[in-house]
């Protein structure tokens, strides 16, 4: 109960309550997790640099000792994996060091929340907003697998991390439906 209270002041504090797809200036714990291990891993395959990688397996090592890291930084390289091949567009992300988050990144974020919560419309439109793309089943399936092992770890998103993402997207984006 005690971390359930320090979630929900979290939730209510100002600077993440403004990220409705802008840019998210901070995020509570489990959140922050997956927003940067998308970032390190997508800045990864952007760059081909090991360094990324090895930068959100030691965020996830440090969190969650060397077996649980190798658990979710192994779901987390295949939904990344996923979502970069299905996009139609560059996945953005922020430069390393940045604390704030992208549009891109508290999209991440909602999908796998949408995917812990089993809020499946919210899911995909959160997967169709960052892809662009219909080619969303294997986008959704491994998400789901990245939300069931950050659950493993005892990593539970807040459903208010769940954005509309279709009611944020561009009316241009909205025509590839």
């Amino acid at each position: 109960m005690r971390s359930n209270q320090r979630l929900m002041k979290l939730r209510r504090d100002e600077d993440v309550g403004r990220c409705r797809l802008g840019f998210a200036p901070c995020l509570p714990g489990p959140e922050r997790l997956v927003a940067l291990g998308f970032r390190y891993w997508m800045q990864g395959r952007n760059r081909g640099e090991v360094g990324c990688w090895e930068r959100a397996f030691n965020l996830y090592s440090g969190q969650f000792g060397v077996a649980g890291a190798r658990v979710a930084v192994t779901q987390l390289s295949l939904w990344v994996a996923a979502v970069d091949t299905a996009a139609h567009r560059s996945i953005a992300v922020f430069p390393e060091d940045c604390s704030s988050f992208c549009r891109d990144e508290c999209l991440a974020v909602s999908m796998i929340a949408a995917s812990q919560h089993q809020t499946c419309p919210a899911m995909r439109a959160c997967a169709f907003a960052l892809a662009e793309s219909m080619r969303l089943e294997v986008v959704t399936e491994t998400a789901q697998g990245f939300a069931d092992a950050m659950l493993g770890l005892d990593q539970v998103l807040s459903p208010g991390s769940i954005v509309s993402a279709l009611a944020e997207m561009p009316v241009a984006s909205l025509a590839l439906q």
